[in-house]
């Protein structure tokens, strides 16, 4: 087994109107994009579990089209990030698994994705863990923060405890923090320069190629997703990143 089997690149979803004519072709219907994609990338984040829940139905026919190896990241309903923020999680993690529980050999981390305006408060941080740790513990978890708070040793701790991994969020406004707290290891590119819409070079991916290796043979499991979709960035890095990982492993 190579390292990059264990390196996992994809993008924040496949389903961009604007990737017609850049990446699927003009007259494809957008039910076909995720067979499309899956030719090229093996994981890709569900950013629309975000927004809304899908059906279990839809997801049965996504994972109908794709590879049977093919994993999905969804990300956790905004109704407990962004709403509730992480306060009386019980009913909102009810909801999202009763939706996505019979697809779970499918799936990848969930990510989780908090507000600039969430600080960490180990009141209500460690109740959360704690029932990802006792009600959902076949899953794995990456959060998304977004306060300088979150690094702290005490919340840092927090997670290695509760083996909740911490993404470590690449842009040109998002705090960005480098720290391992699980076997897997989540990254997220939104874009070096201008938000979602900027490109990085080959000399930025290929260090990141490197590390992801180093991180692997240590006995870690690394997820890589570009969300700078604009313009097809994302298809774009994600394809030199999954070949410089093939090409240095």
């Amino acid at each position: 087994m190579t390292a990059s089997s264990n390196i996992h690149i994809g993008t924040s979803g496949w389903s961009y109107k604007h990737w017609k004519e850049i990446f699927y072709p003009a007259k494809m219907k957008p039910t076909a994009y995720i067979a499309h994609y899956a030719r090229h990338f093996s994981v890709s984040e569900l950013n629309g579990s975000f927004y809304k829940l899908p059906k279990q139905e839809t997801i049965a026919k996504w994972i109908a089209m794709v590879p049977d190896d093919f994993l999905f990241c969804p990300k956790m309903s905004r109704f407990l990030s962004h709403m509730k923020k992480l306060h009386d999680p019980e009913e909102p993690l009810q909801r999202f698994f009763s939706v996505f529980s019979p697809f779970e050999k499918h799936l990848g981390p969930v990510l989780v994705q908090l507000p600039d305006n969430v600080r960490f408060n180990e009141a209500v941080v460690r109740p959360f863990y704690e029932i990802l740790h006792s009600d959902y513990a076949q899953y794995r978890f990456a959060m998304e923060v977004r306060d300088d708070s979150w690094f702290t040793d005490e919340s840092i701790a927090l997670m290695r405890q509760f083996k909740i991994i911490l993404v470590t969020a690449q842009s040109a406004i998002y705090p960005y923090h480098e720290t391992i707290t699980a076997k897997d290891i989540f990254f997220r590119f939104h874009g070096p320069e201008s938000l979602y819409s900027s490109s990085y070079s080959d000399e930025t991916l290929r260090e990141y190629a490197l590390k992801f290796i180093d991180w692997v043979k240590q006995g870690h499991i690394v997820w890589a997703f570009f969300n700078n979709d604009v313009h097809g960035h994302a298809l774009r890095n994600g394809a030199k990143l999954k070949e410089l990982v093939s090409e240095l492993s």
